[in-house]
């Protein structure tokens, strides 16, 4: 089924990077470019780590 074009909501990947925005990446500053990948990099592998997190936010069951 195609997704309407301004749903953002119903993209999964959308869902998953608001989550390592709000809980890993909100309220940082960095010093350079390679403290921004190693964040990035941290808060990927402990979202990976946490793949009950993943399977309820790619879940997204419209009402």
């Amino acid at each position: 089924m195609p997704l309407p074009r301004h749903a953002p909501e119903l993209n999964s990947v959308e869902n998953i990077w608001g989550c390592l925005r709000s809980n890993f990446l909100c309220h940082c500053i960095w010093d350079s470019y390679e403290a921004i990948l190693d964040a990035c990099c941290n808060a990927w592998n402990a979202l990976i780590a946490k793949s009950e997190v993943i399977a309820s936010i790619s879940c997204f069951v419209p009402a």
